[in-house]
């Protein structure tokens, strides 16, 4: 189990160089010229050479694409070329924000997925079966921005129940008070990516010989669903929530903007509106680390929901 986490660590490091390579190339081609934003439109053509080359960006790409790589090996983000500030802290800024946003989303999609799903393949072709697969195609089907739109015109404008905007200057209650619509308005399309994915794994086991076993042992209908159904159907509920998790944290910019949420994402867009590539390639390289670690843990979690898969990486121990 160790030399296979060390294995797939090492994997990060091909896909940071060529994430970091493939945004960097981007990032030239974009039109537009770093000076001439940083100095703005009322200064000389001899004033934006002259920065730039103090910048070094008059240098060739390949040079300034491994300077750029050399500094992060050395814990050196850059510095901002919109407000000459460290990358690195305003990231860090930023991305626990955006961890709280995603990891709430997260933990409502499970909290109310997970239940829903299960009962729906209980209780095939019933009333509450059929109401839970229409909510969720809705959820699935309704964009990110018009859900955020509906959400904030009814509970902030017509109820006055919560703040449209984030607010974390106030305590926790008004942070926790402001998390709930962004929160909800993330986990819509995973939510129903949770219930789908939990009531097709639950009606694939709910049928199975070893199910009619344990109610013939006479255990109770609780432990059946919990201890034989439910873990036997995590395998593909623990992979759909985790490739949604890593896709939370980098694809929660509509939702950003929309609550105005100081997260990644929406320093993200700012970012490359002012071409400021420094902050682009520094948020890319945490996302991606993120969700490389975040698979890592699923692929971990395997082995505890299913002692068979856990066997297999004992079994490839013993071997090598």
């Amino acid at each position: 189990m160790i030399r296979y986490i060390v294995k797939r660590c090492l994997l990060v490091v091909p896909v940071l160089l060529g994430a970091t390579l493939l945004i960097f190339g981007i990032m030239e081609l974009t039109p537009g010229d770093p000076g001439r934003i940083i100095l703005g439109n009322t200064a000389s053509e001899e004033e934006v050479q002259r920065l730039n080359e103090e910048m070094g960006l008059n240098k060739p790409f390949l040079e300034r694409y491994v300077k750029f790589i050399t500094g992060l090996l050395h814990g050196d983000m850059g510095t901002s070329y919109r407000n000459g500030l460290d990358v690195a802290q305003q990231i860090g800024e930023r991305f626990s924000k955006t961890l709280l946003l995603a990891a709430s989303a997260v933990l409502l999609a499970l909290l109310i997925g997970i239940p829903c799903g299960v009962f729906s393949a209980i209780r095939q072709y019933s009333i509450f079966d059929n109401i839970v697969s229409v909510v969720s195609l809705v959820l699935a089907a309704a964009p990110v921005f018009w859900l955020g739109l509906v959400m904030t015109l009814l509970f902030s404008v017509k109820l006055h129940l919560l703040p449209a905007a984030a607010v974390f200057n106030k305590g926790t209650a008004q942070i926790l008070k402001s998390l709930i619509l962004p929160a909800f308005c993330l986990s819509g399309n995973t939510m129903a990516i949770v219930v789908r994915t939990t009531r097709a794994s639950m009606l694939e086991v709910v049928h199975q010989d070893y199910i009619d076993t344990a109610r013939a042992k006479g255990l109770p209908e609780s432990d059946v669903r919990k201890r034989h159904m439910l873990k036997n159907a995590l395998i593909p509920i623990i992979t759909a929530v985790g490739l949604n998790f890593g896709a939370l944290l980098g694809g929660s910019v509509l939702t950003e903007s929309i609550f105005a949420w100081p997260g990644v994402g929406r320093f993200i867009t700012e970012s490359i509106a002012a071409k400021d590539t420094p902050c682009v390639l520094a948020s890319v390289v945490m996302l991606a680390i993120t969700f490389t670690l975040i698979n890592l843990l699923v692929d971990l979690l395997y082995a505890f929901a299913d002692p068979r898969i856990k066997s297999q990486y004992q079994k490839a121990r013993r071997v090598s």
